[in-house]
């Protein structure tokens, strides 16, 4: 991705075979992506951090399981920019580059797709939430509820971490001059379908019935409001929805060119040959990890509580986690029982100064 040439140490001659088979695609970015997924990192990780505080304030505040599921992503959001963004992209790529140990290169590898999986794993229980909570409402007070969105979540980000493993394995794309193996080939169809075309299918599907539910109870009470008395309007696309539609379309915007270029990879052209392949996968993987960076913008733009619960805490301001508690002075008396204590006395000394009245004066004998 750094160098402008690829070429490896041994000669055609050594290996025995064709030198046009050896020559490696050049990186015509240069230095360009290292620049940008700094800047990225340097933006990304304090924003998500900043984003996690103010969800953890509402979640506390609310005790509502969305909070708690917008929360696993933005963790697992601040994991995938450690671990791919600094570690593979930065690290092994523009500071060791080769030096890195084989064993090390792909335990790093594991962990960078455990984390991708969490990342937009997470957003799946979201999704499910959201479509209980508009299409069976009755359904949704009975199920959903803090300790059972923890639950789900742990479960969530332990199969994520479990479908690493198999990625111990992944071939780097940039370095193999061989053409894609079987075991490549499974890999690559396993991580193109853990990582967009399943999740995008039950978005797809539960972002489509949640649309369809509301349009026909809109066209419902249409029909009632012309051939009887007038009732409730029926829920519209509230925020929380509309929120909900743009994480899922940003998601499937940026992460789907990074997946035709992975498939082009394995059945047309290699990365490691043909320079635009080459350029291509580098700015699809620019593409993919903005995702990672984005959802804060989104929830600003969408969310008012979230815009609240960011103010207070870029003013340091006390919140459900840090409450301000004001203490009166356990020897000075407040203003309340100074009064209080004022307003007895006076009245005491009223009673007491009170001559008798006329009625109750006893004649004297």
């Amino acid at each position: 991705m750094i160098d402008s040439s690829n070429v490896t140490a041994s000669s055609p001659q050594e290996l025995g075979v064709k030198p046009e088979e050896l020559q490696k695609s050049k990186c015509v970015l240069g230095f360009i992506p290292v620049i940008y997924y700094s800047v990225l990192l340097c933006v990304g990780v304090p924003v998500n951090i900043l984003t996690a505080v103010a969800l953890s304030r509402l979640a506390c505040r609310t005790k509502k399981a969305l909070y708690y599921y917008l929360l696993a992503v933005t963790g697992s959001d601040i994991l995938s920019q450690l671990f791919i963004i600094f570690v593979g992209f930065l690290l092994e790529t523009a500071v060791f580059h080769r030096d890195v140990p084989a064993l090390l290169l792909h335990s790093v590898s594991a962990a960078e797709f455990a984390a991708n999986h969490a990342s937009i794993w997470s957003t799946v229980p979201l999704t499910v939430d959201r479509y209980v909570a508009l299409c069976h409402p009755l359904l949704h007070r009975q199920i959903s509820y803090p300790a059972r969105a923890r639950k789900i979540i742990a479960v969530v980000l332990v199969m994520s971490f479990v479908s690493g493993v198999p990625f111990f394995w992944w071939s780097d794309m940039w370095r193999n001059s061989h053409p894609p193996t079987a075991l490549d080939t499974v890999l690559i169809w396993t991580h193109v379908i853990i990582i967009y075309f399943l999740p995008c299918s039950i978005f797809l599907v539960l972002n489509s019935l949640i649309i369809h539910t509301l349009r026909v109870r809109q066209r419902q009470h249409s029909c009632q409001e012309e051939h009887g008395p007038k009732s409730a309007p029926p829920r519209r696309l509230g925020k929380t929805t509309a929120m909900l539609l743009a994480i899922t379309s940003v998601f499937s915007v940026l992460w789907a060119p990074r997946t035709v270029v992975v498939i082009y990879h394995l059945y047309v052209s290699s990365v490691h040959r043909d320079w635009r392949v080459h350029l291509a996968y580098d700015l699809s993987n620019m593409l993919a990890m903005l995702n990672t960076a984005v959802n804060f913008f989104l929830y600003c733009f969408v969310s008012k509580p979230f815009r609240g619960a960011v103010r207070d805490v870029v003013l340091l301001r006390g919140g459900p986690l840090y409450p301000r508690r004001s203490l009166p002075h356990p020897q000075a008396p407040t203003n309340t029982s100074i009064s209080s204590l004022y307003s007895g006395n006076n009245k005491r000394s009223q009673r007491e100064s009170t001559p008798l009245s006329p009625r109750r004066a006893r004649k004297p004998s």
